[in-house]
């Protein structure tokens, strides 16, 4: 069978064959990372397997002489030997995000031939009653082979190309196979990289979760519609969908697993939006969630969604001995806190907890060492608090639109209920030496004067007492607004006004505008831009999200920002950049609203013609904002 499509890697590569099969089981174990139409899949363990074994593992007629040829057969007469070596031979169940197949299973028998360098897929269908149904035109190979001693390529075979079929989800098109896969392929074998953390659901039957994710999101994307929060409701929705999706298919195997007939309980420590606890209590779990802040939305999930806003503390008075499960997600400052809350609640009181932020006890996490990632060492902290406070910490990974998705999950303890006593004065332990490294930072913050005043009341058998989380510093109730926007406004138009003059500058005197032309200025680098200024405006910029650059981006009708260099902005170009593409197109409402800078401050005026230009051309144009205020409804769910 000749070839269908090759691709050469780049000149000596040195992650062959090895890159090989690392990008092979990447398209086995996570094709969900390209066919974004699928949820993921189910690999059987890998085991040898012959012609014959091969039949029997199919069942199926069509397996016929033809197939078992364009397996085994087509090979060089010096490869002739290494016909007869079984394969390596693994099933694959195909899980689509949306599953309109009824009850047929999707499946694939994969065969690794390591001698040849050599993969085949066998796509067959499974009914409900155990019957295959092999599909003989979507069978298809990757080799790869080492050309004149030198280059290496990758091939695409497939047995019968005018046969194959494509409904776009379970079976890839054939044009998307050669294109986009094949040079996927590529690229991971030749980076050849390892994750450092584990799969994405690995604790979690994937099927189960695909479904009840679908059922989820379409019975709570209403919200994404009379979102009030000022954070996009696209990404929070859906990601708290997925947060609970998790949290609902991992509660529903502990039932089976331990006979549970009741449904979990839980508490949400430093709930947010409160949207998690919404779709968890609408699900039939009792629990509750508790923020330092009330968010506009609280008001909108009804008597059902217990939300308090309380400052928590770690303490006697923020335990939970009747809760089956505590919640921390994105908790922040309280994150190392879960798994000691957790422990000290009851004996039978578990965990999640998804870090995002990294704190320590008492402080802002300080690294230990550079050979890992700052998230993946932050991550090995937390599960290390968890061994320490008495649990068995599983680790996974969710599927949800953020950096930071590392799960730790506390689901039972290394130690039994009778040494309880041991067990306390080793987290007591624990605790007290992070309160001593950081005495120097909760000094600082005004609790405590001594070296011992910080670490709170201990009892000399090593046991806390009330006040055992003193020193630790619950976020403020009023949020501080870091993203440029309480800065004064004479100080932001004067940053705005020096930046932009000298990116005119360095075109208006030598040539590069003529009188028929508008100036567009020059560029520069962020970091050009900041020695443009004078150290006590970098100081107070240091101390917003993001600084200079947030600055600059903000004033989204003077600059553009790419790359990492500023522009000036010409509204005449109708080539945006990816950043620009995710506006929102301008309300009607919000025209003329606020002054055209190019009109009051460049030579040359606005490039624009006043009917053509959102902002006002003088006074006589500027207009009152009427920016609509949206309807909180209280009936969408």
């Amino acid at each position: 069978m000749p070839k269908l499509f090759d691709i050469k890697f780049p000149g000596e590569c040195k992650t062959l064959p090895e890159g090989f099969w690392s990008a092979v089981d990447v398209w086995i174990k996570k094709p969900h990372v390209v066919n974004k139409r699928l949820c993921g899949v189910k690999v059987t363990e890998s085991k040898d397997v012959g012609r014959e074994a091969l039949r029997f593992l199919l069942d199926a007629p069509a397996l016929t002489d033809e197939v078992l040829s364009f397996i085994a057969d087509r090979v060089s007469p010096a490869q002739a030997h290494e016909k007869e070596k079984p394969w390596s031979s693994s099933v694959k169940t195909v899980i689509p995000k949306v599953n309109s197949y009824g009850t047929n299973l999707h499946k694939e028998v994969i065969l690794k031939d390591f001698g040849r360098q050599l993969v085949t897929f066998l796509p067959f269908e499974e009914d409900s009653e155990g019957q295959v149904s092999l599909k003989r035109g979507n069978i298809y190979q990757f080799q790869l082979l080492h050309q004149d001693f030198e280059e290496w390529a990758l091939e695409l075979h497939v047995l019968a190309s005018d046969a194959w079929f494509s409904d776009g989800v379970a079976y890839p098109k054939l044009p998307w196979m050669s294109t986009d896969l094949l040079p996927k392929l590529v690229r991971w074998a030749t980076e050849c990289k390892s994750s450092e953390f584990k799969s994405t659901l690995s604790l979690l039957p994937v099927e189960k979760y695909s479904v009840m994710y679908q059922q989820l999101k379409e019975k709570y994307k209403a919200m994404v519609k009379i979102w009030p929060e000022v954070t996009d409701p696209e990404k929070f929705v859906y990601e708290d969908v997925a947060i609970a999706t998790y949290l609902l298919v991992l509660w529903a195997e502990e039932r089976a697993e331990k006979g549970l007939t009741a449904r979990q309980s839980f508490v949400d420590l430093g709930c947010g939006n409160g949207l998690l606890v919404h779709i968890l209590a609408n699900e039939g779990h009792p629990g509750k969630g508790i923020d330092v802040r009330k968010r506009k939305i609280w008001d909108m999930y009804g008597p059902q969604t217990l939300l308090e806003e309380k400052a928590i503390t770690p303490s006697e008075s923020f335990l939970f001995p009747g809760t089956d499960w505590l919640i921390g997600n994105h908790s922040d400052e309280l994150t190392p806190w879960i798994p000691v809350l957790a422990a000290r609640s009851s004996y039978s009181c578990r965990y999640f907890v998804l870090p995002c932020c990294f704190f320590d006890f008492y402080a802002k996490y300080q690294r230990r060492q550079c050979k890992k990632s700052q998230y993946k060492e932050y991550i090995d902290f937390i599960a290390e608090v968890s061994q320490v406070s008495g649990f068995n910490a599983e680790e996974d990974c969710l599927r949800i639109p953020s950096t930071k998705r590392v799960c730790l999950v506390g689901k039972s303890r290394n130690y039994q209920l009778c040494d309880e006593a041991e067990a306390e004065q080793r987290r007591a332990r624990y605790i007290q030496s992070h309160q001593t490294t950081s005495g120097a930072t909760v000094k600082r913050s005004g609790i405590g004067t001594d070296g011992d005043s910080c670490h709170g009341n201990k009892d000399t058998d090593g046991t806390p007492d009330s006040s055992w989380g003193a020193g630790f510093q619950p976020r403020d109730r009023v949020e501080t607004v870091r993203n440029c926007a309480a800065l004064p406004r004479d100080f932001v138009d004067g940053v705005v006004l020096q930046v932009a003059n000298v990116l005119l500058g360095m075109t208006e005197d030598d040539g590069g505008a003529s009188s028929a032309d508008w100036n567009r200025g020059g560029s520069l680098s962020v970091s050009e831009v900041a020695g443009l200024l004078v150290q006590e405006t970098l100081q107070l910029l240091k101390k917003e999200c993001g600084g200079l650059q947030t600055l600059l981006k903000n004033n989204h009708q003077v600059f553009r920002v790419e790359g990492g260099r500023v522009f000036i902005r010409d509204w005449r170009d109708r080539k945006s950049s990816r950043a620009d593409t995710k506006r929102k197109p301008v309300a009607p409402g919000a025209l003329k609203t606020r002054p055209c800078w190019f009109y009051d401050h460049h030579r040359q005026r606005c490039p624009l013609q006043a009917e053509h230009c959102a902002f006002a051309h003088g006074p006589d144009e500027l207009r009152p904002s009427t920016r609509p205020v949206k309807k909180m409804r209280t009936d969408a769910f």
